[in-house]
Formats: C-alpha cells, structure tokens, sequence
C-alpha cells in the first residue's frame, strides 16, 4: 500500500489541488509514489505548495498548470501536455467544484442552477473527454470524480450540490460501463460533512451556524465528521490496483450518514 503507484508510468492528474481535500489527495499519492500534474484556476501559491511538497518531501515528479476547466480547449491542451511532460497519464482525478452557496431549491434561479451546472458538471465532462485515450494507453487507467453524499441522502438547502453532482456521478457510470474494456475504471467517493474542503468555506461564509452544525453532527451515526484525508483514502484505494475489479461504484465517506 506505501507504494501503490511507484510503478506506474506516469502520473497522476489532479483537478482542485489547491483545496483541503485536493491537496490531501495530492499529499497521498505523492507519499505513494505518484508524480503529479496538478491544476488551479486561482490560487496559484497553494497549488504550486502542494507540488513543491512533492518534489522537497516524497521525490516526485510535480508540475502546477493554470486551467479554467470550463475552457474544453484549454482543458485537452492541459491534459495533452501533461502525459506528454511525464510520459503518459495514468489515473485522473476530479475534486473540483464551485462554491455552493446552501439554499433551498425555490430560491435558486434558473440562470444560477445552469452557472453551477456548467463550472460541476460540464467542467467535469471537459476533463474525462481529452483524458480517456491516454487512461486507454495506461492498460489500468482510473477515473475517481470527488462527488458527494449529498447524492445518497438529499440534505435540505444542498440542491446546488447533489443536483449536478449527480450529473458528474452519472457520467463516471456510463465511463464504466463503456471504458472497461479498454482496461479504464472509473468511481467516485463522496464525502460527507468534514472539517475541510466545502464545509469548511461554508462554515466561514456564515451559510451554516453552530445550530446547523450541531443538527449536522446528530445526523451522523458517528456524530463527528471527517476530514480531508479520510477522502483521500478512499480516492487512492480506488485508483490503486487493490481496487482492480471495483468500477463504477460510489464510496460515501459520510460517518454513516447515508444509512
């Protein structure tokens, strides 16, 4: 397990790096043994951060690209470029996402649902397409998408979430059904409520007080919630070949919350 992905050629590509949980993900595979092709849109310190971690602490192979991954065009270019820095694109991650601000579904307009549609799941949608030859090449190549529990157990006010993310889950079936013969899985691991990533942004904007958090927690057979690195776990358990005949398939992260 320490080295799951030594032997690889490649790397791995990680969408979202520069969040709480993007860059945990990044910090695993990289102790595993990845090198890294890691993406932002803003925030070019974090992520060139976590790359940098990569190279100084673990050894690896770590490049930053800035990429608007509602751009189709800049997108491929990005993942052209990237197995052609490391020699090929093994696995491919997507833990990225707009903010999503917590309202009940009668108040979100049309114009807005379609916005959070386009920067989920099209964006999405813009990384698997250019991605899926060079996941061929790899004979092993692993789609994980970073969705939700939101779309197991519908939380109120969270429809800008669990809506589109449903989309994105659709989309990683239909790869695994369609891509497994070409050696390509594809998953997707939803993460309930955690102390980084989303509910951390949420937490700080104000959209959920302590009385929500306190109803939050009692929700949760655990009754605490998780963090960045109980997702990343997971994401690098399914990429890795321990997880070779496993496709297709959702792993909630949630504390039971989904029972």
């Amino acid at each position: 397990m320490e080295r799951d992905f030594e032997s690889r050629t490649g790397a791995v590509v990680v969408v979202g790096a520069g969040g709480g949980i993007g860059a945990a993900i990044c910090r695993m595979f990289a102790e595993r043994g990845a090198d890294l092709a890691v993406t932002y849109r803003r925030g070019a310190a974090a992520v060139e951060a976590v790359a940098e971690e990569a190279r100084a602490e673990h050894g690896r192979r770590a490049c930053a690209w800035q990429v608007d991954l509602t751009d189709a065009d800049a997108v491929a270019a990005f993942v052209d470029a990237a197995a052609a820095e490391f020699g090929g694109v093994h696995t491919v991650v997507y833990a990225a996402g707009p903010h999503v601000p917590m309202l009940h579904l009668s108040r979100v307009s049309p114009a807005q649902y379609r916005e959070q549609l386009d920067g989920d799941a099209a964006a999405f949608f813009n990384l698997v397409h250019p991605s899926l030859p060079h996941l061929r090449t790899a004979g092993n190549g692993s789609l994980v998408a970073v969705t939700t529990a939101a779309t197991s157990r519908f939380p109120v006010r969270d429809g800008l979430s669990s809506c589109t993310k449903s989309a994105v889950e659709a989309v990683v079936r239909g790869i695994a059904a369609e891509e497994g013969r070409f050696g390509v899985r594809a998953n997707c691991v939803g993460p309930g409520m955690l102390t980084d990533g989303m509910a951390a942004r949420l937490i700080d904007s104000g959209d959920l007080d302590e009385r929500a958090l306190d109803v939050a927690r009692r929700n949760i057979p655990l009754r605490r919630f998780g963090g960045a690195g109980d997702i990343a776990e997971a994401v690098c358990f399914l990429a890795s070949d321990r997880a070779g005949f496993i496709s297709g398939q959702k792993l909630d992260v949630d504390g039971g919350y989904g029972v």
